[in-house]
């Protein structure tokens, strides 16, 4: 009788228990759907809200050697009758939520990564991110040989030669060790040392034709979209639009080389032979933009480097004027002509790239590719 009437009780503790459980725990859900509806709410009100990310390789090309494999053999082993894959683009893309319909592609330039638009010297946001809160899409790219990209086909040596001040001197940061006066870049030597840091070399020895192939690969998975290149880029980046119809527009910051028609191309053209008239005429299809930094002289000067984007604006002029003959519409702009000043080849990583970013804005509405 006492056993029954203990197990009574217990029966009815663990009852009692379990009640007090169920309504902690329904207090629980209630809590957190609210707090999972404020932060929706809050979102929608300003913070970035991605709806998808992710990382993808584009392109590239197959080799095999010759030989038989034996897979009881030990790794390190060298053996014939195996496959490399390599010569693609490695891609981190990043879509927002209610995105707009042309997403932006971002090639890099010579020894430089996808980093180079994903943030500046000195910590502060790029133009990826910049536009990403605008609501576009954005395709972020190492091209074959390059960053992500390493695994090549065709080996080169690569070198450890120091050349820091090479480059800022090339990229018109200033003629080292001095700053340019007034020069939108950061001065302190963490900000220097982090833009160091951001060069990297080629890997392979991988040909424009690769790099066309993986950037036409890489707007076969993005769809329509606005190309950004820069620096080196610019010469891939105008055949990429020649042989992809996804590419809507180019955005070109300080592209060193062209593409113009056989027959029309100027003496000393870095960017390579001309291409058929029927093939130009693809650009002539597309809004294209260029922007050009400051530092660039209307002189000839004793500064190799700056008789070289003296020359480079030169045939980007006249570039524009081909494509423009033809029935397109390229613009060339020299920011320090609008009353921008102190850019460097970084343009889009300068101290005041958010008021170049607002200029861009402006001409991608102009062009109807912000919605």
């Amino acid at each position: 009788m006492i056993m029954n009437n203990t197990s009574g009780k217990i029966k009815q503790s663990y009852e009692s228990i379990s009640k007090i459980l169920l309504n902690a725990l329904a207090l629980c859900v209630v809590v957190i759907t609210i707090s999972s509806c404020a932060t929706t709410k809050k979102n929608n009100n300003g913070n970035l809200v991605i709806k998808e990310q992710g990382a993808f390789s584009a392109g590239g090309t197959v080799v095999k050697s010759e030989g038989a494999f034996d897979a009881l053999k030990p790794w390190n082993v060298p053996q014939g009758g195996q496959t490399r894959h390599g010569d693609h683009a490695d891609v981190f893309y990043q879509i927002p939520a209610n995105k707009k319909h042309h997403s932006m592609v971002f090639l890099h330039g010579y020894g430089q990564s996808r980093r180079s638009w994903q943030t500046t010297a000195d910590g502060r946001e790029g133009f990826a991110d910049i536009f990403l809160k605008a609501g576009y899409g954005v395709y972020l790219v190492d091209q074959p040989g390059r960053g992500d990209a390493g695994q090549t086909t065709k080996p080169v040596q690569i070198t450890a030669t120091p050349d820091d001040q090479t480059w800022f001197t090339q990229f018109r940061i200033g003629l080292f060790p001095n700053f340019n006066e007034g020069v939108q870049f950061p001065k302190d030597s963490t900000s220097l040392d982090q833009f160091y840091r951001m060069m990297t070399p080629n890997t392979g020895n991988v040909d424009e034709t690769a790099i066309v192939n993986a950037m036409s690969a890489v707007f076969d998975r993005s769809g329509d979209g606005i190309l950004f290149t820069h620096s080196a880029g610019g010469s891939p980046g105008w055949k990429t639009a020649m042989k992809n119809d996804h590419v809507k527009a180019i955005v070109a910051i300080e592209p060193g080389g062209f593409t113009f028609p056989e027959g029309e191309e100027p003496e000393g053209n870095r960017g390579g032979r001309g291409v058929p008239l029927t093939e130009f005429l693809k650009l002539t299809k597309i809004p294209i933009v260029v922007y050009y930094g400051d530092y660039i002289p209307k002189e000839e000067t004793n500064a190799a480097s700056l008789n070289f984007w003296r020359a480079v604006l030169a045939t980007a002029r006249q570039w524009a004027k081909v494509v423009n003959a033809h029935g397109g519409d390229a613009t060339i702009v020299h920011l320090p002509e609008t009353g921008i000043k102190g850019n460097t080849h970084f343009i889009m990583s300068d101290l005041n790239n958010r008021e170049v970013a607002e200029v861009l804005a402006t001409w991608l509405k102009e062009k109807g590719l912000d919605k």
